[in-house]
């Protein structure tokens, strides 16, 4: 069912477990009914993530009415949710086509710019009653698994300063992650999550889970992080998938034999992410 995600991750920010948000691949009906079957099975709230740049070849609301259809066929929470929305505009376009949960990314900006971006679109969403996801600390992008200079690790202090100048509903704070595959092990800060826990108990954001370490991932949760993103292995994994069913399968042709095989394989590396997650169960 097609829910806010406002209070299921007040809940699990309250209750030491984290839902996972998944990208979509810019609505790929495989890629989504797998996230939605595999929370049904566990009974786990989800959340079917957009990047805006992945939508390019189906269209932003093709990814809306796609989520929305497949979240009516499940009982569980499903959210719908634009990643990294770099702008205004798009996130009014997101609020428009009925998106569920929204994220400003600022964090390029300096904290007193990143802070009006957010107000801005945060009092448009609440007449919407769309929760709003900020960041501070820029996100880098992984270029073959290397990052030359890690700019998105926190100031604490700064992080303080944003929410005293805007009032965003989750906060994703860079700790050293990153998009993309992590060349060798990656240098993630938890101490500056420790630190923010000290002086707000807003739900946390952990962007770039792909290839870090459970164990990290679980402190993370521990520490107030009630959502985490999964991009990038759930792309390679399906495409593997699909190769796979290309291999085996005697598919005689039939596109749907291997779209089923890929997304059947896929619903249970979902079913992982919402074990390492701690939300099975908690739908």
């Amino acid at each position: 069912m097609l829910t806010n995600n406002l209070e299921q991750l007040k809940k699990a920010s309250r209750g030491g477990y984290a839902i996972p948000a998944i990208n979509t691949q810019g609505g790929n009906y495989d890629i989504i009914m797998a996230i939605c079957k595999a929370a049904e099975e566990l009974r786990s709230p989800v959340i079917l993530a957009h990047y805006v740049s992945t939508g390019a070849f189906s269209g932003n609301d093709w990814f809306v009415n796609t989520a929305k259809w497949c979240a009516g066929k499940v009982s569980v929470p499903v959210s719908i949710h634009l990643d990294h929305g770099d702008g205004f505009p798009i996130c009014m376009e997101a609020l428009r086509l009925g998106f569920t949960s929204v994220m400003i990314d600022g964090s390029a900006l300096p904290i007193e710019e990143n802070a009006a971006l957010t107000r801005r679109v945060t009092d448009v969403a609440r007449y919407f009653g769309v929760p709003v996801e900020a960041e501070v600390g820029q996100l880098q992008r992984l270029d073959n698994g290397v990052v030359l200079e890690n700019r998105n690790i926190a100031d604490p202090g700064q992080v303080r300063e944003f929410l005293r100048l805007c009032s965003p509903d989750t906060l994703a704070v860079g700790i050293g992650n990153a998009h993309g595959y992590y060349r060798g092990k990656p240098d993630i800060r938890l101490e500056v999550l420790r630190a923010v826990r000290e002086f707000t108990d807003i739900p946390l954001v952990l962007h770039g889970c792909t290839g870090m370490e459970e164990r990290v991932i679980r402190e993370a949760i521990s520490l107030g992080v009630a959502k985490i993103n999964f991009g990038t292995e759930i792309r390679y994994k399906y495409v593997q998938h699909y190769e796979e069913a290309l291999r085996t399968l005697d598919h005689q042709g039939h596109s749907w034999k291997l779209s089923q095989y890929a997304s059947n394989a896929l619903c249970e590396d979902v079913k992982n992410i919402i074990r390492l997650s701690g939300s099975e169960g908690r739908a």
